[in-house]
């Protein structure tokens, strides 16, 4: 037994449109983040010298370089990696020694 007809209802048909959102969607806010941790730790590996925080400066550089949009500033990201490495060099060219980990230093 086969039915020929459709049986659904054309009359009761509607277009599904999604509900309407009163917040926007949650931005991720990684980058500038990381971007601003760079920055201070650059300048804390220029002032003071610790080859660790220009370190952990490239590699907040890196994070921000690596999660940024097309739509971020390119400038400010760029200037914020060229200062962390600036930080690196100039940390081992006043002293060239290697680094020592901050907790070497501990005496008990």
């Amino acid at each position: 037994m086969q039915l020929t007809s459709d049986p659904r209802r054309a009359d009761r048909e509607r277009r599904y449109k999604p509900p309407p959102s009163t917040t926007a969607p949650a931005e991720d806010l990684t980058t500038d983040y990381m971007n601003i941790l760079g920055m201070v730790f650059s300048m804390c590996g220029l002032m003071m010298r610790l080859k660790w925080c220009a370190w952990t400066a490239v590699f907040c550089s890196s994070i921000s370089f690596a999660n940024s949009r097309v739509s971020d500033d390119t400038k400010q990201i760029v200037s914020s990696f060229m200062l962390s490495i600036s930080a690196v060099v100039m940390s081992y060219l006043q002293n060239p020694s290697p680094m020592s980990p901050p907790w070497a230093t501990l005496t008990t």
